[in-house]
């Protein structure tokens, strides 16, 4: 997840830039913003409050319509990123991070008064606990006749914690205030949109890594219908592979939070400083075999999300997705066969002698490493959180009658030596190139009309039961099905 935010900053910093003609302006329901119109005709407007600040008595709690202002409110520079610890990668975010973070940045390509264009809103990656959406509007994509919204949602223990005490302060359930804060944002964008030149009943919901497990949580929840037509997943599924947890578990995580910094009320957790509490942070445990991920694991709190994924995608509300993986992701285990094989034996049971056998991991040392996948270790680790659980949403979503189709990319980025973590951004984002597989082309057929067959491109075929996906390669895309034997034993989403 680092690389794959230290790409984004590079290819969005490259993008930005672009000359300031004269101010813009635009009436919301909050109030009158001032931004820029560029040289290029579009118009951006950063830094646009979507709720209250989620400080004092609002911390852990659902965010609340945002406050209106008179006059006019300038529009120029994006919000602080929500508060989190700096892990090197994300130093920048941290040092401009505050609880004081739900903002969104709008940038809308040169249009006729009473345009109706599609929208597409991102949810930024970083395990859920780092990163920001700060510079996402100014990519290229917005070239492609559609509106970018980049939105912030509080991270780490701030957007996810649960506790007993805001359980029954909530009416039955507490947590996911990260998936509600991107579902407020959603409820922004349909109420002020239009005023931007955009479709409020065309919105593409976009994410990558942890963000686009937040869009496919955000796609399951009931408090969500209504908000968006369709939603992309790169690199980030709703479970990442690993099992939900209940509440009661997120609670007594919670409960630990409480003990750690000496707090004996609500009140008192909620006076204890955010740097307090992210020191705190670093010190508690999940019901997960790897620590790192602890903000990524899905919370069946029984409100945002009801039910876990499995049942939710296979339920009545079946908007169209688009999901997929690179061929290379993260590596996990520290890259050791012997902790891998642990891991599979103590997760799979009978299944691990067969799952070793497809790995090569029953022989010591394992085969040689695949030119494109990599070792067997990065092979299982990527199919462990990523390419399997994007075949599992795509086949439980294909057998439930909705509509999904899925990628693999295979080409690095300029640059790099291989694929891995985050290389589709530069293809999304990136203004296209020869050489570039075309996703920036395919995502923007997919936001204005729902299908993502583009114009000049090769089709690309929805997901009809054989495992269909496409693969972009070095040759360009082409369609593949099946092959993928180690998915019959990892099948969470």
């Amino acid at each position: 997840m680092r690389r794959a935010c230290l790409l984004v900053t590079a290819v969005l910093t490259a993008l930005a830039g672009a000359a300031v003609a004269e101010p813009a302006r635009v009436a919301t329901r909050s109030g009158d913003l001032v931004g820029e119109r560029r040289g290029d005709g579009s118009e951006a407007f950063l830094g646009v409050p979507f709720a209250r600040p989620s400080v004092g008595d609002l911390r852990w709690k659902p965010p609340q319509p945002p406050a209106s202002w008179s006059g006019e409110r300038p529009a120029l520079k994006s919000g602080p990123a929500c508060l989190q610890t700096s892990r090197g990668w994300n130093a920048t975010d941290a040092a401009r991070s505050s609880e004081d973070c739900l903002y969104l940045d709008v940038r809308s390509p040169r249009h006729a008064p009473g345009a109706r264009l599609p929208v597409m809103v991102w949810v930024h990656g970083g395990a859920n606990h780092a990163g920001s959406g700060a510079g996402t509007v100014e990519a290229s994509l917005v070239d492609q006749g559609v509106i970018l919204v980049s939105v912030q949602y509080r991270l780490g223990v701030f957007g996810f914690l649960s506790h007993p005490d805001l359980t029954r302060e909530q009416g039955g359930a507490s947590g996911n205030y990260a998936l509600m804060d991107i579902i407020a944002a959603l409820r922004w964008v349909r109420d002020n949109i239009a005023a931007f030149g955009g479709n409020p009943e065309n919105v593409t919901l976009f994410g990558h890594s942890a963000g686009g497990q937040d869009v496919g949580l955000v796609m399951l929840s009931p408090q969500a219908r209504g908000l968006f037509a369709r939603g992309i997943m790169q690199s980030g599924m709703p479970g990442f592979g690993f099992a939900p947890r209940s509440l009661k578990q997120n609670e007594a995580i919670g409960l630990s939070l409480a003990k750690g910094v000496g707090a004996r009320s609500l009140a008192d957790l909620r006076r204890v400083s955010g740097p307090d509490l992210l020191e705190a942070a670093e010190h508690l445990r999940a019901p997960i075999d790897d620590q790192g991920f602890i903000w990524t694991q899905a919370v069946v709190d029984g409100a945002v999300l009801p039910e876990v994924p499995e049942v939710l995608l296979a339920g009545p509300d079946l908007k169209p997705m688009i999901v997929g993986s690179s061929a290379r992701e993260i590596a996990l285990f520290g890259g050791k066969p012997q902790a891998a094989r642990a891991w599979v034996r103590q997760t799979l049971g009978k299944r691990a002698r067969r799952v070793l056998a497809l790995y090569g991991l029953d022989h010591d040392p394992p085969p040689a490493a695949d030119p494109l996948r990599g070792d067997a270790v990065l092979q299982l680790a990527t199919d462990r959180m990523f390419r399997c659980p994007a075949a599992s949403v795509a086949a439980l979503r294909q057998r439930a009658g909705g509509k999904v189709w899925r990628y693999e990319l295979a080409v690095a980025p300029p640059g790099q030596a291989s694929v891995g973590h985050g290389s589709e951004l530069t293809n999304v984002f990136d203004r296209p190139a020869d050489g570039r597989p075309p996703m920036q082309a395919y995502w923007a057929a997919f936001a204005s009309t729902g299908d993502p067959d583009a114009p000049g491109q090769p089709p690309w075929p929805a997901e009809d039961g054989s495992g269909l996906r496409l693969f972009f390669g070095p040759d360009g895309p082409r369609v593949e099905r099946g092959g993928e034997p180690a998915c019959r034993y990892l099948t969470r989403p």
